[in-house]
């Protein structure tokens, strides 16, 4: 690891303490891993046989069956979607805090993205192959020279269109904050002329009222808890399986992710020196998610104004991405 990496203060005592559960409902629960999970494997081998043909696809056609495999991954693990805030333009660079690995299924089922990922992510069962089939630009955080072929990778899809999605903390976090966003791969959009969509991913629990709406419509009798829950995030030593094993179990997972105001490059005041642009839209959208999170949630103050410039770090030009 390169003293440039990110890192997260978050540990396993972020996450929720095992529910006791014992006869009935302990049966449920084991009934509910098993349903889930028979469901799961069956949308991962139908992704698999997907991967076959997707080569043989037009552009929109992987786009939509990679939206509609994110949605029946997340429909199988038990996990609703629901969205708000203006959709992507076209050639968007997303930016999202990241909290969970379900964060990528959930961008991909509202709307389907070009990620930029840590190379680990090609080595997941199944995920990976599919990641890999969805253009996923892949980086090793540990060899800081290729970071800026990756930039100009990112770059370069931005200008012909393509929403590229970045979580731009650099690491994942429990939900419960807001790290700071890592400067790098907003050089692609200054790069390109690229708008910049913020989102923010809130992950709660679901009670007995209300709406959900969803990529397959409206769905009625859920309303969201305000308390978060961190039962999805992927933080620390925690393993692909441990963390799938929790999800699984769990009920009334909701994840939201909230779109903010689009950021035009344009009319963010930055500095002279060429590291000045990208930070300062950095620290702008890192205030929009900020924002889009409940109060205390932010890692921020809600109402906070971007840094001024004067105030941005003077760390080397080697800003690290995930």
């Amino acid at each position: 690891m390169n003293p440039w990496s990110p890192t997260s203060p978050c540990d396993p005592g972020c996450l929720p303490a095992p529910e006791p559960v014992h006869g009935r409902a302990r049966a449920m629960r084991v009934a509910r891993v098993g349903v889930r999970g028979t469901a799961l494997a069956a949308v991962l081998v139908a992704g698999l046989a997907l991967a076959l043909v997707v080569p043989l696809l037009r552009p929109a056609a992987v786009g939509r069956a990679q939206q509609v495999w994110a949605a029946a991954v997340l429909g199988a693990c038990g996990v609703r979607v629901r969205r708000s805030g203006p959709p992507a333009p076209p050639g968007a660079l997303v930016v999202a805090n990241h909290v969970s690995w379900l964060d990528v299924l959930a961008l991909n089922a509202v709307a389907p993205v070009r990620m930029l990922a840590k190379h680990e992510v090609r080595q997941w069962p199944v995920l990976g192959v599919m990641a890999a089939c969805a253009g996923t630009v892949f980086l090793d955080r540990d060899r800081l020279r290729a970071l800026p072929d990756a930039v100009g990778g990112l770059a370069d899809a931005l200008r012909a269109g393509t929403p590229v999605g970045v979580f731009a903390e650099g690491t994942t976090r429990c939900g419960r904050e807001l790290g700071p966003f890592r400067p790098a791969a907003f050089q692609a959009a200054h790069d390109a002329g690229a708008p910049v969509l913020p989102v923010a991913m809130r992950y709660g629990r679901w009670g007995p009222h209300g709406v959900t709406h969803t990529t397959a419509g409206t769905t009625a009798g859920t309303t969201p808890d305000t308390t978060p829950d961190t039962t999805a995030a992927f933080i620390g030593d925690d393993t692909l399986a441990d963390s799938l094993r929790r999800v699984l179990a769990v009920r009334g997972l909701v994840v939201h992710v909230v779109a903010c105001p689009v950021v035009d490059p344009r009319t963010v005041p930055a500095g002279p020196a060429r590291a000045d642009a990208r930070r300062a839209l950095a620290r702008t959208s890192a205030a929009a998610v900020a924002a889009a999170l409940p109060p205390g949630r932010g890692g921020h103050p809600a109402a906070a104004p971007p840094h001024p410039v004067s105030a941005l770090p003077t760390t080397p030009d080697l800003e690290h991405v995930a």
